[in-house]
């Protein structure tokens, strides 16, 4: 089965594998393909990345605001490519990912306009305060901490389940922010089980950096969004019902 699997004879690569096999083979499948879409979302980011830093280095909110939702706004189409192209290997959708990826920028690149300066307001809000606390001369309160990390563990619950219905289904974000309640009350430590799993992914590369940021083009993001999409795809597809309905597209 390639790079991550053992050697078997009788493995079917057509037949699809279930629980670590699964993971194995979807690997073996699309890695290449995920990390060619991982280093183009990675410059779809770099205008947020750039705006927030130079948001902090000027120490202005002024700045941060329309900056981060600017820049949001321009990396929301290539997230919406990351989770289409992660979700066509989930599901084993057929063809090339190219083809597959300009399709998706044509379907959904309005669409995520909206979310994307969401997230961008998220992340460089987040980063602003993380900021703060570090010049601060008298150290924040437990509370404090405790409501930070809990905006974070919630920003990832919301985007985790949020972007997955954008690319996959032409819906309403009522709906959609409907679905992630039910989803969520029904899978409860699951989906709080996914997003601990990419908060200390992404704590590692914040706490380690820089040296961490020389693996961001070629791993960054698509690894833990393949990681954590995996998780919760099996319950979203009971509930969803996501392959029987792309099958009727």
């Amino acid at each position: 089965m390639g790079l991550f699997t053992p050697d078997d004879p009788n493995y079917d690569e057509s037949v699809r594998q279930t629980g670590f096999n699964r993971y194995k083979q979807l690997l073996s499948l699309h890695w290449a393909d995920w990390a060619k879409v991982n280093f183009l979302t990675v410059l779809g980011a770099l205008p947020l990345a750039f705006a927030v830093s130079a948001s902090i280095v000027a120490s202005s909110v002024v700045v941060l605001l329309p900056a981060s939702v600017v820049g949001g706004m321009i990396f929301g189409p290539f997230l919406a490519g990351l989770y289409d192209a992660v979700y066509r290997g989930l599901r084993d959708a057929p063809g090339k990912w190219w083809p597959a990826y300009k399709k998706s920028w044509r379907q959904n690149w309005k669409d995520s306009l909206l979310p994307g300066a969401v997230t961008g307001l998220f992340l460089g809000g987040f980063s602003f305060m993380s900021a703060l606390f570090w010049w601060a001369q008298v150290p924040p309160s437990a509370g404090t901490v405790a409501l930070y990390l809990f905006s974070g563990l919630l920003f990832l619950v919301l985007s985790t389940l949020y972007w997955p219905q954008l690319v996959l289904f032409r819906q309403t974000p009522a709906v959609r922010l409907r679905n992630i309640i039910l989803f969520t009350s029904k899978y409860l430590w699951r989906v709080l089980g996914t997003a601990l799993l990419q908060a200390a992914y992404w704590a590692i590369y914040v706490l380690f950096a820089p040296w961490t940021l020389v693996l961001v083009p070629f791993l960054g993001f698509w690894y833990i969004t393949f990681l954590a999409q995996l998780l919760l795809y099996e319950r979203l597809d009971q509930e969803l019902e996501i392959e029987k309905r792309m099958e009727q597209t």
